[in-house]
């Protein structure tokens, strides 16, 4: 369908209003930051139910992601003759890609889901709007402590899910598939660098960033009524998913192309 005398579709020209409105939200939150009065209570507690409900989870889909990766590594080493390099290329595989998107994936599914469905329901029942009439800022007040409260906790699992995975992919190299332990810790001591650290840190952080605005936003933005906000919630998680995907594509290739590989 094409708008009169203008050749603009109108699901493109919706899809772009969408675009522009979550990104006019995420700059507010950055604005909103750094604004007096900090909400640090809210700010708190958002990062304790964020971490509450999302570290047993992260912690046991770390454990089977780094001995599926160990395992499948292990044996193609094994295949070319590479054994001593499979703890190099496993660890670097968990810590640069599966570690952020691992965390960031449980960040939005169950964290980023309560907060979009929290903001959604005081949305129909017009609390946002009350807020707004007594001249308090809703994205101040509310979504900045929420979104912070991710990123933070984003960062922090992060580290967790790189330390589980990297013991698991270690246990499971060592004990299933017959490798040597010090050759294990040999070739990633060979091969990682601190910017693989430093690259999987700046994916949290971003991710967790992503996560929190876009669940913010579906949740301002329900269709109206109980459904609504339910559909907002499943939105918001598949829109985050599909970002975060391709957002990690974008930054791996960058790396790649800045940083030099470790020589051996």
């Amino acid at each position: 369908m094409v708008t009169k005398g203008t050749g603009v579709s109108v699901p493109g020209a919706a899809a772009l209003s969408q675009v522009g409105r979550l990104t006019t939200l995420a700059w507010d939150v950055l604005r909103g930051t750094f604004r007096r009065p900090f909400q640090f209570r809210e700010f708190i507690q958002q990062c304790w139910f964020f971490a509450s409900v999302t570290i047993l989870p992260t912690a046991l889909v770390a454990i089977p992601f780094g001995a599926v990766i160990a395992l499948q590594l292990g044996s193609l080493t094994e295949q070319i003759g590479a054994q001593s390099f499979t703890g190099a290329a496993s660890a670097i595989g968990i810590v640069q890609q599966a570690a952020p998107l691992i965390t960031a994936l449980v960040v939005a599914g169950a964290g980023g889901s309560a907060v979009c469905a929290d903001i959604g329901a005081r949305k129909i029942r017009e609390e946002i709007d009350a807020m707004e009439v007594l001249g308090v800022n809703p994205v101040q007040r509310l979504i900045v402590p929420r979104v912070l409260a991710a990123t933070v906790v984003a960062m922090l699992l992060n580290g967790l899910v790189s330390v589980v995975g990297v013991l698991g992919g270690y246990f499971f190299n060592v004990i299933m598939q017959g490798g040597t332990p010090g050759a294990y810790l040999a070739s990633f001591n060979a091969l990682a660098q601190l910017p693989d650290l430093w690259i999987s840190q700046f994916k949290a952080l971003l991710f967790g960033f992503v996560a929190g605005v876009v669940a913010a936003y579906r949740g301002l933005n329900p269709a109206g009524g109980p459904k609504g906000v339910g559909d907002a919630v499943n939105q918001a998680v598949v829109i985050t998913f599909l970002l975060l995907f391709l957002i990690n594509v974008v930054i791996t290739a960058v790396y790649l192309q800045v940083v030099p590989p470790k020589a051996l």
